[in-house]
């Protein structure tokens, strides 16, 4: 059995890398997944040679359908002990809807709603028989608004934002939490894979690096708070959000997401 193990997806690059180095550095051993073998294998040498830390990782893109499935079998084969589940495997897409590339649409809700639904349904179960343990959902403060531009991506966030909420309710006897954490703008691979590097989003709102992400999502998970937004300006969008009419929020987004001249 390897026990106090943190699962973390997407940990090739940005949060779930830094994530990665947290929980490595608090002496949970690993297991790393992403696409990218090569990323993997180097994180892997790095904290086990840091922090002496134990680490595997296994290779597979979660959009695909029977990854989830393949990933839980390599837990259950490996005795795996999964006290802290860290999903943040996400991809966004920048652009009018009806101008998108519908494959790219399609395995964004596979990842960011499917993948991430399907693995907590096949883990959990698991970490409820464990004394305490850990879920973490990486989702965004897009979760609280529509965003146009980015219509897909914000509705997926919205999702994960509410399913985290919900499940946390279920399981509040249960010794396991869960904590979605919604961070805004920030340096990582994300805004040129999501193709927004020149949004006014990151031009004219505070970015914060993955590594303050990091922390503060991995503070407030072990603290068992159920939403945790981080930056003092991102606190106020729900409220914001909750008290303007709906059109209003609606036009605010689509100037901020817009990009610059």
């Amino acid at each position: 059995m390897q026990p106090n193990t943190a699962l973390v997806t997407g940990a090739s690059s940005g949060i779930g890398m830094e994530l990665a180095r947290i929980c490595a550095r608090e002496g949970h051993n690993l297991l790393l997944t992403a696409r990218r073998e090569q990323r993997l294998m180097e994180l892997k040498n790095e904290l086990e040679t840091e922090f002496g830390v134990d680490v595997m990782f296994f290779t597979v893109d979660l959009a695909e359908h029977e990854a989830p499935p393949k990933l839980f079998e390599f837990v259950q084969e490996n005795a795996i002990s999964v006290q802290i589940l860290v999903n943040n495997a996400g991809v966004g897409d920048y652009g009018f809807f009806h101008e998108s590339d519908w494959n790219r649409q399609a395995a964004m809700l596979d990842l960011n709603i499917r993948a991430l639904t399907h693995l907590t349904h096949l883990i959990l179960p698991e970490m409820i028989k464990q004394n305490r343990a850990y879920i973490l959902n990486v989702a965004s403060t897009a979760a609280f608004q529509p965003g146009p531009l980015m219509s897909v991506y914000y509705a997926t966030k919205s999702y994960v934002l509410s399913f985290g909420e919900a499940i946390a309710n279920e399981l509040q006897d249960t010794g396991v939490t869960v904590t979605t954490l919604c961070p805004g703008p920030t340096e990582s691979e994300f805004q040129k894979e999501a193709n927004m590097e020149k949004s006014k989003l990151f031009d004219r709102f505070p970015v914060a690096t993955s590594k303050e992400i990091a922390e503060y999502g991995y503070k407030t998970m072990i603290k068992g708070k159920r939403v945790a937004i981080y930056g003092l300006i991102n606190k106020f969008i729900p409220k914001a959000v909750g008290i303007s009419p709906r059109s209003f929020v609606t036009r605010v987004a689509r100037f901020i997401q817009q990009r610059k001249d």
